[in-house]
């Protein structure tokens, strides 16, 4: 099968430019700059006029919810939601029920995920105080790394014994992605919060139980101990300008070779606290959304390499799970379907360049990571790609929302750009508001 894409702006490894990707099968057989029509024999012609054409998301950081918990979400809507979104590859978190931290487990989950995904797949292994002697019978080639809670979260997997936390990262070949907060402060600020406010503190004080000095001191002791142990971590969701602080700033063309390297979320860089009166737990999520000068910090280290890699932690619940305040709502929100749309958003405004936005979402996860054949517009490369269409207004309401949960914060906000189309190894996943589900995705290989 051979499609071509033709009158659109491809935008790939920091140029923007007019050309016509050519697609055999599964793969990019050729790229041709300018506008010119190649004289080659096609079974489908895409028009992208008017459309940027950008190298398919990869999300590092998602929670799909599957095997276990799939009243909220499942691996099949979830992938629908990221195909409606642009994200053709993600890589999902272990606290699901079973949590992913035997071998048994994780085979569980890329057999259910082989039926049923409608994009790429794979899965973080999680850490715990006393599977380390597991972590050398994992396949460096099926999985991006392990997970690791060093904060209380969704999932009851914390890990904040230091002995274990020693072993933790000097055992680990692959990466660790940890979740940095501190427990026992911010179990000591609920505890002030509620002696003032009740026992279920308004949502607005979130940011202050799971507070800057929560996430600093976790942040720097991981930090610390990557150092220490010579490990390669990757820090997911920084919320505060302080954590930037223990972060160097990181290069496009040194991201793989860095060994301490950091993750932004679409939330923390579009949020503040402002935000709380009109949306309420809808934004509520572990770490807290902080306030403006935190957000402003975090928007400027992706800018300068401090922060590399931007994802969503996407996490659906119900939204009667979500009622309530601090003590008693439900932390996450699901983002995925709109992650890049509202990057966007950001692009219009000028807080990043289109091609600095594909760096942060498609490249650098594919760098860091080190995906094979994915993330980059290249010849040989799987043909995972998104088209999306500038000045084009539309209301996020209700019934476009795929994910499982059916709710999402951007509810009734209007966007600007609209994804048009979306392919899968070659194949049209999205396309015109319509999920094809019959395409299935591939498990992501690394390394």
């Amino acid at each position: 099968m051979r499609t071509i894409i033709q009158g659109g702006t491809i935008v790939n490894e920091g140029k923007a430019f007019d050309g016509t990707i050519i697609i055999e099968d599964e793969k990019i057989k050729e790229i041709v700059t300018g506008n010119v029509n190649p004289e080659v024999s096609t079974d489908t012609v895409i028009d992208a006029s008017g459309c940027f054409v950008l190298p398919g998301v990869i999300d590092d950081h998602v929670h799909f919810r599957e095997p276990g918990l799939t009243e909220k979400a499942d691996i099949e809507s979830e992938s629908k939601a990221a195909a409606a979104g642009g994200v053709t590859t993600y890589f999902d978190m272990p606290n699901t029920v079973p949590q992913t931290t035997t071998l048994e487990a994780l085979e569980e989950k890329f057999r259910l995920a082989a039926g049923k995904s409608h994009v790429n797949y794979s899965f973080f292994f999680g850490a715990t105080n006393d599977n380390v002697a597991l972590f050398d019978q994992l396949d460096e080639h099926r999985i991006p790394g392990i997970k690791l809670f060093m904060g209380s979260s969704t999932g009851n997997m914390l890990v904040d014994r230091r002995a274990s936390l020693e072993r933790i990262f000097a055992s680990a070949r692959l990466p660790i992605m940890t979740h940095c907060e501190d427990t026992e402060i911010i179990n000591r600020n609920m505890a002030a919060a509620k002696q003032q406010y009740g026992e279920d503190p308004k949502v607005e004080h979130h940011p202050e139980i799971r507070s800057e000095e929560a996430c600093y001191e976790s942040t720097r002791l991981a930090v610390e101990l990557a150092k220490k142990y010579d490990a390669r971590l990757h820090v997911a969701h920084l919320t505060t300008a302080r954590e930037l602080e223990l972060f160097d700033k990181c290069s496009m063309f040194n991201v793989q070779c860095s060994m301490i390297t950091a993750e932004a979320t679409v939330s923390h860089l579009y949020f503040s606290d402002r935000d709380y009166a009109a949306l309420g737990t809808r934004i509520k999520c572990n770490p807290a959304i902080k306030t403006e000068r935190d957000r402003e910090a975090l928007q400027q280290a992706a800018n300068d390499g401090r922060i590399t890699v931007v994802g969503t932690d996407h996490a659906p619940h119900l939204l009667s799970q979500k009622e309530g305040g601090c003590a008693c709502a439900a932390s996450g929100m699901p983002m995925i379907q709109f992650s890049l749309v509202t990057m966007l958003e950001l692009v219009d405004k000028g807080v990043f360049s289109l091609e600095r936005l594909v760096e942060l979402m498609c490249h650098n996860p594919a760098r860091l990571f080190e995906v094979r054949q994915r993330g980059f517009i290249r010849e040989g490369y799987q043909a995972d790609l998104v088209l999306v269409r500038p000045h084009t207004s539309w209301v996020c309401t209700k019934d476009v929302i795929l994910s499982k949960c059916g709710w999402s914060p951007m509810e009734g906000h209007m966007f600007l750009w609209r994804v048009e189309q979306t392919l899968c190894n070659g194949h049209t996943v999205y396309r015109n508001g319509e999920v094809d589900t019959d395409n299935i995705g591939q498990p992501v290989m690394f390394r």
